[in-house]
């Protein structure tokens, strides 16, 4: 794409500390000058404090900068290492967007408060010369002792900024983008023909209060102004909804990567989550959250979903196809902790700890060995071999538990499991039953009345899979009969959607019964495998468009980005990736890379690009027929 004209372009005055670094240049000084002090955080949280208090406005700036110098034990040699810290602080969108400096040398000015020697070599990296950087410079003893500030210095004084853009006098537009009052003082003196607050480091309310724009990001102003980025869209734009009280890392890896990002405790019903999901890209859920069509109809900017469990019965996957919505879970990232839960349950259930328990708590001694076994030797029959079952199997065996196993699709037996070829046969021999099976419709209630009259008397049932997948009044009935030994239910048809609805079930009360609220998962580690793994797939889809391990999507992994990547989702029929190509052709765009994997619904086209082509080409490759989605990665 081709890029303005340097004359066109505004000038553009940039704050340093907290806007163009991450931090206050002397705050870090402080913390470097003060190591293995005793009164280091002391010192340097007195710093900070006079720093945001000359930011905000509270103070004369001069008498701010003066009573940290005064707390300053820093000398010259300290100012290298400063220079190294800085320079690896520098803020994310800035470092992002480097080439944008490189590419309009002098059009940018760095004018800042703080001080030229640490400034100049960290803007230098970025093609901003000395000549472009107006700051202040600090004063030394002869022993190298950093004893003050210049003050012939326009920018040591009050109001120093306004007086140094007047000095400038520049011609044609100027913009200023900084986190501090003084920033704002050069708009406010009509030196500037717009203010932006720049949040990304740090939000000052009288600052935002005052500013023309907020800038979450160095992208949203490029992107705002039509200026060249490296980015195709500012991340700040993208809205993250985060359901169900998902792992607070979840949220923090979304932030930091620089989204939007609302987070709700509980569920949401169908009602609810249309109401919600307007202007959302990115929604995260968990179990009790269903993503159905009516749902993505109301999702006008929906790009994928994060189901941050296992199951995904929960979500229409041929629907978010058809809309060219990818959807990402966590296969793997609790299935430890549904394995040592099921183990424990099979103890307890075995030596009838459900029933002990409460008469201990209500001063019953009931010492008897009546219904209580050792599970070594006795025989566990998994239904369902797939990630939990298949670990399962093994921890199980390691304890003296005799395997079997049945699972509609051939699977590798482990250890010395053994397969069963029907259901049947499972359910005749097993001492204990545990499901592991998927939530998908036709599961429903997969064992039934049938189903528990084949189990041998005495058999201990566990269900940690779904809850719809057994008819739990079947399971009550076989229960209070004595049929069955016990029973662990963690999954329920109907589950409260918050911590603070009731809990009702048939199950309630009954002997020898273990029920757990849907806690699987829930240990700190699984939770916090989940959160870090569902939002990984996911911004990688956004950053680069791949697809490997979604549940959904044609899994492509793609290698590293050349130029720009046009990403292109189609209804799978013939001809659609001619008519692309026939489009790049048209417009004489030189073709790096492609790659193309399709499934019965839909086709999922990558391109790498030369960078530059017409502005057009994005219109016409939108209007490809069959379209269903399209977005360049820059």
């Amino acid at each position: 794409m081709a890029s303005p004209p340097t004359a066109t372009l505004p000038y553009l005055i940039i704050d340093f500390d907290s806007t163009f670094t991450q931090v206050e240049g002397l705050d870090e000084l402080a913390d470097i000058a003060l190591t293995g002090d005793p009164s280091r955080e002391r010192i340097v949280g007195e710093i900070r404090a006079l720093t945001d208090l000359g930011m905000s406005g509270s103070i004369n700036f001069s008498e701010s900068l003066r009573r940290r110098l005064t707390l300053l034990p820093a000398r010259r040699e300290h100012l290298p290492l400063l220079v190294e810290r800085l320079k690896g602080k520098v803020s994310d969108s800035i470092r992002r967007n480097g080439d944008f400096f490189r590419q309009f040398p002098g059009r940018v000015y760095i004018v800042s408060s703080g001080f030229r020697e640490f400034i100049e070599p960290v803007v230098a990296d970025f093609g901003i010369t000395a000549d472009y950087v107006l700051a202040n410079t600090f004063t030394y003893d002869p022993e190298g002792r950093i004893t003050g500030f210049d003050p012939e210095n326009v920018l040591s004084r009050d109001g120093g900024k306004i007086e140094q853009l007047r000095r400038l006098d520049l011609t044609g537009d100027v913009y200023a983008l900084g986190d501090g009052y003084t920033d704002y003082q050069i708009r406010e003196a009509g030196l500037a023909n717009r203010f932006y607050a720049f949040t990304e480091n740090v939000a000052r309310e009288a600052v935002v209060a005052r500013a023309d724009e907020i800038l979450p990001s160095f992208d949203e102003f490029l992107y705002q102004n039509k200026l060249p980025m490296s980015l195709s869209y500012p991340k700040n734009r993208i809205r993250v909804l985060l359901l169900e009280n998902v792992e607070a890392s979840a949220e923090k890896l979304f932030r930091e990567e620089g989204y939007q990002v609302e987070k709700i405790a509980g569920g949401l019903d169908e009602d609810e989550l249309v109401e919600r999901i307007q202007g959302v890209s990115i929604l995260g859920i968990r179990s009790k959250t269903n993503v159905t069509q009516r749902v993505l109809d109301a999702a006008n900017r929906l790009i994928a979903v994060g189901a941050f469990c296992i199951g995904t019965n929960q979500i229409d996957l041929t629907g978010c196809m058809k809309k060219g919505v990818a959807v990402f879970n966590a296969p793997f990232s609790n299935t430890r902790s549904v394995v040592e839960l099921t183990l424990a349950e099979i103890i307890m259930l075995a030596r009838r700890i459900p029933e002990k328990n409460p008469k201990m708590h209500q001063g019953e001694w009931d010492k008897s060995a009546n219904g209580a076994f050792e599970i070594r030797g006795k025989k566990l029959g998994i239904i369902g071999y797939g990630n939990i079952g298949a670990q399962l199997s093994v921890v199980a065996e390691a304890v003296g538990l005799q395997v079997y196993y049945y699972d509609v699709a051939e699977k590798l037996q482990l250890g010395n499991a053994t397969k069963c070829r029907t259901l049947d046969e499972l359910l005749q021999q097993a001492d204990i039953v545990t499901l592991h099976i998927d939530g998908r419709p036709e599961n429903k209630n997969f064992i039934g009345a049938e189903h528990f009259a084949q189990m041998k008397p005495g058999t201990l049932f566990i269900n940690n899979a779904r809850g719809h997948v057994v008819d739990v009044p079947a399971l009550a009935d076989a229960l209070r009969s004595g049929h069955l030994g016990g029973a662990a239910i963690d999954v329920f048809p109907h589950e409260p959607k918050t911590n603070d609805e009731s809990f009702e079930s048939e199950l309630r009360g009954l002997p020898n019964v273990l029920l757990t609220p849907h806690i699987g998962g829930s240990t700190a580690e699984a939770q916090r495998n989940i959160a870090h793994f569902v939002p990984e797939r996911i911004m990688d889809y956004v950053n680069s468009g791949n697809t490997q391990q979604s549940v959904n999507f044609p899994n492509i992994q793609l290698p590293e980005q050349q130029a720009h990547r046009l990403i292109h989702i189609h209804a799978n029929v013939p001809g659609v990736l001619a008519r692309i190509n026939n489009v790049l052709a048209t417009r004489h765009v030189n073709i790096l890379g492609q790659y193309l994997k399709t499934n019965e619904h839909i086709g999922y086209v990558i391109t790498d690009i030369d960078k530059q082509y017409e502005p057009e080409l994005i219109d016409d490759l939108k209007q490809v027929e069959h379209t269903i989605k399209f977005r360049v990665l820059y």
